[in-house]
């Protein structure tokens, strides 16, 4: 299994403070069976500014770590880069990381509040130059929980979707996981990932997840999950179904009990 989304790399946001906890993170995604990890720290976002070369050179370093401890996990470099207007030059001039360093897929990040106008129109242009935006944990977004039609248009014009695990079992709350629930049945999530950032309350439960997922859409569409995470290192197709618009009943009603912050 591999993890997209995960803040393993030590000291550089607001994930693994130490070595020590990165290595214990380490640790404790072999259990889940998860084999690879794209680390990806949080980059433009307002508080943090990771640049490539500095990724590169901490996923050598934890990988040789890993080695030497036995942690039979391999890390690949990556960002979660917040949204912004300069994003595609940014990605021709090789200061953003894509997911694996040499995909075509960008992990991108939306304030927690609104989308940003410019939006759709950075997703056509970044999909003319040959990449595609994986939008992240877009059910912790006030606008798009409470309009998830703006979330169904997205999709259909060529973005994918990546879901926390917590949000799929419940650890964001029952109006988020209502949501998650809607999303899955309405054919809108490619990808599960963990959002770890250490090794306690925000944690991998991607074991957890697919259990859930198999429940609410069957073992197939789980396991096509799992093969989209492995799809962006090896270069192959992502699975994708045809995306259906979500019912916005019962959304409302849980809006004001969104957290405020991810």
């Amino acid at each position: 299994m591999i993890d997209i989304h995960c803040h393993i790399l030590p000291s550089i946001d607001d994930g693994a403070a130490s070595l020590t906890e990165s290595l214990m993170m380490a640790r404790e995604a072999q259990k889940q069976g998860i084999r690879k990890i794209v680390a990806t720290p949080h980059h433009q976002n307002g508080k943090f500014i990771n640049t490539r070369d500095q990724i590169l050179g901490i996923v050598d370093y934890m990988n040789g770590k890993l080695r030497s401890e036995n942690i039979q996990v391999e890390i690949l470099p990556g960002q979660e880069t917040r949204i912004y207007g300069d994003i595609l030059e940014d990605l021709e001039k090789k200061e953003i990381l894509t997911l694996n360093g040499n995909s075509r897929y960008i992990l991108i990040d939306f304030p927690e509040n609104h989308i940003p106008y410019y939006t759709t129109q950075l997703f056509f242009d970044m999909q003319i130059a040959g990449y595609t935006p994986i939008i992240a944990q877009p059910e912790r977004n006030r606008e798009l929980f409470v309009n998830p039609d703006k979330l169904y248009r997205l999709v259909r014009n060529g973005a994918l979707i990546q879901v926390k695990a917590g949000s799929v079992v419940g650890r964001g709350g029952k109006g988020i996981r209502s949501f998650v629930e809607q999303m899955l049945r309405s054919n809108l999530v490619h990808f599960i990932a963990s959002d770890a950032h250490n090794g306690k309350k925000r944690n991998y439960l991607m074991r957890e997840a697919f259990q859930e997922i198999k429940r609410i859409n069957g073992s197939v569409y789980g396991h096509q999950l799992i093969e989209n995470s492995e799809a962006i290192i090896t270069g192959q197709p992502i699975h994708k179904h045809i995306p259906e618009r979500m019912a916005s009943k019962n959304i409302l009603g849980f809006y004001s009990r969104l957290p405020k912050s991810k």
